[in-house]
């Protein structure tokens, strides 16, 4: 692993600010935000030939596999900015994905160092979006279909679902530190700061190995 090198996994439901965190991470640390999505859309975009797989499973309406997500992620993972490590935003998202990416981080010598949760009040986040949906239409404006309280619910009941398995996967790594995500963004990212910045000497070691 290079010197400083950290892989991260940001964990948090819809609207617990993972995106900004993970863009804040690589302002501020040099990390590249990998998001699955966007990962598979540049590899369509630039042809690769997992690109080209993923094109033709996505013409015909399929799911993309865990086996080429992995090597989408395997494709990115090997590319010069992230040598110095990674913030992985919304992956891996199932016990099978996380056994798989430990795999193949371990192939390079790399590794997920840690696992942050944004931990977040569901009841709060759906009355946010009761009340964007309220002043979308004092301005006599339609709400978004996936911003409704409703769809909210059902994505948040999605997310403990799938997630509870992975953060005691990690958990059992002692990999997973919580936290508050309610606070204002930048206490948000203080903290994170504070837990990246604590663990420096547990990065050394692991670093050193």
């Amino acid at each position: 692993m290079g010197e400083g090198a950290v892989n991260i996994v940001l964990f948090g439901p819809p609207g617990a600010g993972k995106g900004t965190q993970a863009r804040i991470l690589t302002e501020r640390r040099g990390w590249p935000q990998l998001s699955t999505g966007e990962m598979l859309r540049a590899a369509v975009q630039n042809g690769t030939p997992l690109g080209k797989q993923v094109e033709a499973i996505l013409a015909k309406g399929e799911l993309v596999t865990d086996a080429i997500v992995i090597g989408i992620v395997a494709e990115r993972i090997d590319r010069p900015d992230c040598a110095k490590g990674a913030v992985f935003d919304g992956f891996p998202r199932t016990i099978a994905q996380a056994e798989a990416l430990d795999k193949m981080l371990a192939e390079r010598g790399k590794k997920i160092d840690l696992v942050l949760e944004l931990k977040v009040d569901d009841a709060a986040l759906v009355q946010r979006a009761e009340q964007r949906v309220k002043e979308a239409q004092a301005k006599g404006e339609a709400a978004r279909s996936d911003d409704t309280p409703q769809t909210l619910k059902y994505r948040l009941e999605v997310y403990y679902k799938n997630t509870a398995p992975l953060l005691a996967f990690y958990s059992r790594q002692g990999k997973v530190v919580t936290v508050d995500g309610m606070a204002p963004i930048e206490t948000v990212t203080k903290a994170v700061a504070r837990v990246i910045d604590s663990k420096r000497g547990w990065f050394a070691r692991l670093i050193g190995r």
